[in-house]
């Protein structure tokens, strides 16, 4: 792999991991769409601060999940709460766990990114947020029942 495909796949999976924090941020904070657009486009994307240096985002992977889990957020919270256990709907799962399914069934749903790479990417996101690993494997099954429900046709 070329160091530039290298470089386009780390901003990629980056913005991954910022549309988890920008919903995230909009569910607690009340922010609007467009203004948390902005301020991790401006704030966050290769930015460098003391406590260190942000990854560079890919705008138009950003843009693309953070507008399409706005715009199918009741068609993926739909599929989530089918993927989760009866007694735990989507509103009662950790907000970090609900941005991060918003997030990856916008994905899947926009349906240009193999199922395999979107479950991957997001199960790798989910070891950011929380490293001890017990949450990776509950994120990797929600995924895997969501992006057979959204793209039957790659499995």
């Amino acid at each position: 792999m070329t160091t530039r495909q290298d470089s386009r796949r780390r901003a990629r999976s980056a913005s991954r991991l910022f549309a988890v924090q920008a919903l995230y941020q909009m569910e607690v904070s009340g922010q609007t769409v467009d203004s948390v657009i902005v301020e991790f486009e401006t704030h966050r994307f290769g930015a460098v601060y003391e406590e260190g240096e942000y990854e560079e985002g890919d705008v138009d992977t950003f843009r693309g999940l953070m507008e399409g889990a706005i715009n199918d957020q009741a068609r993926i919270d739909q599929m989530t709460d089918r993927a989760l256990v009866a007694k735990w709907p989507i509103a009662r799962i950790d907000p970090v766990l609900r941005a991060l399914f918003r997030a990856a069934g916008a994905e899947l749903v926009a349906g240009r990114t193999p199922p395999k790479v979107v479950i991957v990417e997001f199960v790798q996101v989910a070891q950011a947020f929380f490293p001890e690993g017990r949450e990776a494997k509950f994120v990797n099954a929600v995924l895997d029942h969501m992006a057979r429900e959204a793209r039957p046709e790659a499995f």
